[in-house]
């Protein structure tokens, strides 16, 4: 392969890469809403981007449920419904509350502990301020960590697909809530279980904050009434 093939090949890899998270940012940010139809070009025309690598991000998104793509109509914005809702988190519960037992069983070094620590903190300082969207980065932190904390990958990996599929909602419906002030004992209840090495509680607790986590979700998007997010 010549030098110039080579380069031409880098810059075709970070163009499909650059249109994938630009295109998810903007679908986990809402501001690609639920239910938004895009011809190819129209998303290329808004990225500045040529086709080809909004093409390919395009596939990749589909292959995480993000987007649908259909022959000549380009991609249309999937919505969460209810029932979706219920199906990701039965499965990220279960997959979750693995991670905070295989955590506990490691065990986390300190540095990690100190990591999801900081986060329970950050989501109590942005509750007393009443700062919703701070508290929701500090509380994807916290799942973030300690599903890396597992040691796992391919946890990591199915997780984070589905973590990516469940954001919209959780984003739409953050000022729909009560405040969250139970999540955040939960969280401290799960650093405390792994903390003394104990997987079965840490398992129980993730367990029983995921689920109250999904049942709400589902029942606020049931008695809203909507039909997806």
């Amino acid at each position: 392969m010549s030098v110039r093939a080579a380069e031409q090949r880098i810059e075709e890899g970070s163009q499909r890469a650059r249109a994938y998270h630009e295109i998810r940012r903007r679908i986990l940010a809402n501001e690609l809403q639920p239910g938004v139809q895009m011809l190819e070009t129209e998303v290329a025309d808004l990225l500045g981007m040529s086709r080809t690598p909004v093409r390919e991000a395009l596939i990749r998104l589909a292959e995480e449920g993000l987007v649908e793509v259909r022959p000549r109509h380009g991609m249309r914005v999937k919505p969460v419904s209810p029932q979706d809702m219920r199906e990701i988190y039965d499965v990220l519960t279960s997959l979750e509350a693995t991670a905070a037992a295989l955590a506990a069983r490691r065990p986390l070094s300190g540095e990690e502990l100190a990591g999801l620590e900081a986060a329970v903190a950050e989501m109590d300082e942005a509750l007393e301020c009443d700062d919703l969207k701070r508290w929701a980065e500090a509380d994807q932190r916290f799942h973030d960590l300690l599903v890396i904390g597992s040691g796992n990958r391919r946890l990591q990996d199915i997780v984070g697909t589905l973590r990516d599929q469940a954001h919209r909602v959780r984003m739409a419906t953050l000022a729909l809530r009560p405040k969250p002030v139970e999540s955040n004992n939960d969280h401290r209840a799960v650093v405390e279980a792994i903390r003394r090495g104990d997987a079965e509680a840490a398992w129980r607790a993730h367990h029983d904050h995921r689920s109250r986590s999904g049942r709400m979700l589902v029942d606020l998007l049931t008695r809203l009434g909507v039909g997806g997010i």
